[in-house]
């Protein structure tokens, strides 16, 4: 069912927040929670639907999965045993990373499991992590295009494989390296842009060996297996692509002084950060930690005057998820930002450049589109437009984070997608006094 949301012009947020578990992570840590021997326990879940989707996925696969009084999980992973074949379909919803993740881990057991999910995610390709597997000797039946649903067949002896990406992918590399753990050899994926290594220090944390070795503007990433993991105890840290949405809040909307805890930053995931500094924005981070294997740190933000800047294709990996959100503040800054080489986003949840495109057009703003990104004119925005948020959480976000700073306010169809990623959005942008109203 369609609940739409409305964003008006707000003044001067301020607060303390907190940031809602890292998405990446919580997927990450279910599903190798899942393989290994032994019990896992998981603190700071993100309680999102693409996460209580891959909860579901890797039940039906055999694991055993529980939420504790206190909020943390148990996972008692099937270990030795390994994954089954499951009794029915499995559902991934709209979890894209979870379900390209657990078809790779999937592959390595000798299991016949057929997946789908809901309407976008049986929009989006598949064959990026398709081909390695088939190349490893999994058998795969799959609807037009290699889209869900698609059955995927194992005789649980894959052989390992060399492969090099035609496009970076965190999601193609953990496919890969999660379905050459029982494989006998070594697995080898050759980046040629270094992507998100959060898989690689998780299975660190599970007791793999995983070695890696950088080369030109990637990095080779290599496993031997077969590899025995371990339960362990993961504490999710806070996820920058939601912190991202708070704190250009509060870089657009005139008078905020925001404070974010517990936000990971992880090199992979800080693109957006650097972009924005390069922009003039006011962000300090301090009380450095770590948890999880992750580094993590507060950050402080107040409202700034913003510059147009070229962002280098190359860090697109390390920010991907948050072109959306920074075509929001380029929108109230000076000049010019031009972003290219973002082809990927055109394979998300929508197709997010043409999405980012419409939103900021229709509420005023000077954008034009090109084939692989976007170069956005800042100035006034006017807003006043209702959005179609295509299924997107991103998009949808993005919008609402607009209409905060316009000269009128911002609508958006459909919100309910937003609960994939970020269940407490609505709540937490009221903490800060954002004036968001829900339908």
């Amino acid at each position: 069912m369609q609940s739409g949301a409305i964003a008006h012009p707000s003044t001067q947020l301020s607060g303390i927040i907190t940031a809602p578990g890292d998405k990446s992570i919580s997927h990450r840590a279910i599903i190798l929670g899942a393989l290994a021997n032994g019990q896992t326990e998981v603190t700071g879940l993100l309680r999102g639907a693409d996460i209580l989707s891959t909860i579901g996925a890797m039940t039906s696969l055999g694991a055993k999965i529980a939420e504790n009084e206190d909020g943390s999980w148990t996972v008692d992973g099937c270990g030795d045993k390994g994954l089954n074949s499951p009794d029915d379909i499995v559902d991934c919803g709209n979890a894209g990373t979870g379900v390209r993740l657990i078809m790779g881990a999937a592959a390595a057991y000798r299991i016949t499991a057929k997946f789908t999910g809901d309407e976008s995610l049986r929009s989006r390709p598949m064959a990026r992590v398709l081909d390695p597997l088939r190349d490893m000797g999994a058998s795969v039946k799959s609807a037009k295009g290699d889209r869900l649903p698609l059955t995927i067949a194992s005789n649980g002896e894959l052989s390992p494989v060399d492969y090099t990406p035609p496009h970076a992918s965190a999601q193609v590399k953990s496919a890969i390296l999660l379905a050459g753990l029982k494989s006998e050899g070594v697995t080898t994926v050759r980046e040629k842009r270094l992507t998100r290594d959060h898989t690689e220090n998780m299975l660190r944390a599970f007791g793999a060996e995983v070695k890696t070795r950088a080369k030109d503007d990637g990095q080779i990433v290599s496993i031997e297996g077969p590899i025995a993991l371990h339960g362990t105890r993961v504490n999710v840290p806070g996820d920058p692509s939601s912190a991202a949405f708070a704190i250009v809040a509060a870089l657009i909307v005139p008078g905020s002084s925001i404070h974010i805890e517990n936000v990971m930053m992880n090199p992979t995931r800080t693109g957006l950060f650097e972009t924005l500094a390069e922009m003039g924005a006011d962000i300090r981070t301090d009380n450095f930690r770590k948890s999880g294997g992750e580094v993590i740190a507060d950050l402080h933000v107040r409202h700034s005057n913003l510059r147009g800047v070229t962002v280098p294709p190359q860090r697109a990996p390390s920010m991907i998820d948050e072109y959306p959100i920074l075509a929001v503040a380029a929108a109230f800054a000076k000049g010019d930002t031009v972003m290219n080489g973002i082809d990927e986003l055109r394979v998300k949840e929508s197709d997010r450049i043409s999405a980012t495109v419409e939103l900021l057009r229709r509420n005023g703003v000077d954008v034009t589109e090109s084939a692989d990104g976007m170069r956005v004119r800042g100035g006034a925005v006017t807003g006043g437009a209702k959005v179609k948020s295509f299924h997107d959480h991103r998009i949808a976000m993005s919008a609402l984070i607009l209409g905060l700073a316009a000269q009128n306010p911002v609508e958006i169809d459909d919100a309910s997608m937003i609960a994939t990623s970020f269940p407490d959005f609505f709540d937490l942008m009221a903490s800060l006094g954002a004036n968001i109203e829900t339908s």
